[in-house]
């Protein structure tokens, strides 16, 4: 939806926030508006991607009695939090909703909310902020801390146009194992990630959501169908047109059949793509279908390209066929469903699922062989990775991992390379209602006798026979070829990830 920019008792001055929230335009090139207090050094700026309520009543920073708010991402049940609640609004837009419920129950409005959101709210009267995150981390929010002195950006390279940062070596050991960092890191010292499922009131970090993994019996399949076609439903509310990735996988295909979009797209390789797969899932679809071929000298200038831009290193090869993608995309279509999160919920990584089935202990050896990436040997970025993790099994433990801390990379990854764009990138899969409907249910369900086995049930009316009998497979890049010296030691990954780490020294040292 936006990019946003807030700071609190800082001393820079409004051209240096000008400057900065500029940075993000691609995050909503609609509009820019910002406030500017000099005398409390109160900065709140947004760059505006109008997709519900496209009248300019609905810009930001959006100002309800005392309260000024500058926000990113949707609340998809707004329609539905109007009439429950007796709000009286004046807008068509999901943002005097979610500044009205916050007016009306204070931190309590968090748990009414259905949808993807980064948001500051300052008091006007009072002189004190309020700063909350989605319950599972969808929409991005980094900030730094230093001397009670706050400022919070939907991207890293805001935070460092106003004051540089050191690298954090932890972060990039992570990183080279894990493709990402998690619990709060970044790869800069004193830039961290705002906790998915917390809020900051008074100088305080309280947690509204916890994921928890409680023993139950599979869900009423029925019942699970329609939480999906409502989640879907939802994420369908746009002022703008909304399309969908389709790549022929079973979870795109479930979700554009849902949709019906008038546009669907796919990325891929010459030498390796999906495109067939595609074709097959839109037969009955109908949609206009598009096919993205991308060479690899396209492909690693502009990885180059997104790292400078990013101010951090890539997560996963795929990020950068996105980015490709959704540049075409935007041509026809602001918002677009994707499929993450499917995998988190039915274990669509079935060979460390049925390790952590059969394993009576989590070491770290096993996780490295079954989960990490880079060949090098980091043991404490493996132990500092499971410390803490909630679960009374090794499946417990590996489940919670994924849907709390994978996923997040997965999140960032599709927020960075669609924002790039200018286009929303919705999930209906990250839908809070499904996660804690599926937390701990049985694995013979879940796995079946083939991967995802349950939603290859509940939908199969929708499912050419050729998707649901097809094998997994990643989203595909070819390493090997595009990385060919690679040392004989080594991977492609550990190519790819020494190619993101190289670049983004070079950028950060200029």
């Amino acid at each position: 939806m936006c990019g946003i920019l807030a700071s609190f008792n800082n001393n820079h001055n409004k051209a240096d926030y000008i400057k900065s929230l500029g940075l993000m335009v691609h995050r909503g090139p609609d509009n820019t508006g910002s406030y500017f207090n000099e005398e409390t050094n109160t900065f709140l700026g947004q760059n505006r991607l109008a997709i519900i309520d496209l009248d300019p009543r609905s810009n930001q920073p959006f100002k309800l009695g005392n309260y000024l708010m500058v926000y990113n991402g949707e609340i998809y049940n707004y329609k539905e939090l109007i009439i429950e609640h007796k709000l009286d609004v004046k807008t068509k837009s999901d943002t005097e909703v979610l500044l009205s419920m916050y007016d009306k129950y204070g931190p309590k409005c968090l748990d009414y909310f259905n949808g993807m959101f980064a948001f500051v709210i300052y008091d006007l009267k009072n002189k004190n902020f309020f700063v909350a995150r989605d319950r599972l981390g969808i929409k991005p929010l980094y900030y730094r801390n230093i001397g009670n002195k706050w400022i919070f950006s939907s991207e890293i390279s805001s935070l460092l146009s106003l004051e540089d940062s050191e690298f954090d070596n932890f972060g990039l050991r992570q990183y080279k194992k894990l493709r990402m960092t998690i619990k709060g890191y970044t790869v800069f010292k004193d830039i961290k990630i705002f906790p998915p499922g917390y809020f900051l009131h008074n100088y305080q970090f309280k947690q509204y959501w916890n994921f928890k993994i409680i023993q139950k019996d599979k869900p009423d399949e029925e019942n699970l169908r329609w939480l999906i076609e409502d989640s879907v439903r939802l994420r369908k509310r746009s002022d703008v047109p909304v399309g969908a990735y389709l790549s022929g996988g079973l979870d795109s295909t479930i979700l554009t059949a849902l949709l019906r979009p008038d546009d669907s797209w796919t990325v891929g390789f010459k030498e390796l793509n999906e495109f067939e797969w595609s074709n097959i899932a839109n037969e009955n679809i109908r949609s206009n279908h598009h096919q993205i071929v991308v060479g690899k000298k396209e492909y690693l200038d502009t990885a180059k390209w997104m790292i400078r831009k990013r101010r951090e290193p890539l997560s996963v090869p795929n990020e950068v066929l996105i980015y490709l993608m959704t540049k075409q995309v935007k041509i026809k279509n602001t918002v677009v469903l994707s499929g993450e999160g499917a995998d988190e919920l039915f274990w669509g990584y079935d060979r460390i699922f049925k390790w952590a089935n059969s394993a009576k202990v989590l070491n770290l050896s096993d996780f490295d062989k079954y989960y990490c990436y880079g060949s090098d040997i980091d043991n404490e970025i493996i132990d500092f990775a499971l410390e803490g993790i909630d679960g009374d099994s090794v499946l417990d433990k590996i489940a919670y991992y994924f849907q709390i801390h994978h996923l997040q990379g997965l999140l960032r990854r599709l927020d960075n390379s669609t924002m790039l764009c200018s286009v929303e990138a919705r999930v209906p899969f990250v839908d809070h209602r499904l996660v804690e409907l599926l937390a701990g249910t049985p694995f013979k369900w879940k796995m079946g006798d083939s991967f995802k086995e349950p939603l290859k049930s509940i939908f199969a009316d929708l499912l050419p026979s050729e998707i649901i009998n097809r094998k997994k497979v990643g989203f595909p890049v070819p390493l090997d070829s595009v990385f060919p010296d690679t040392p004989e030691k080594e991977t492609a990954m550990d190519s790819w990830l020494m190619f993101n780490i190289n670049n983004f020294k070079e950028k950060f040292l200029d």
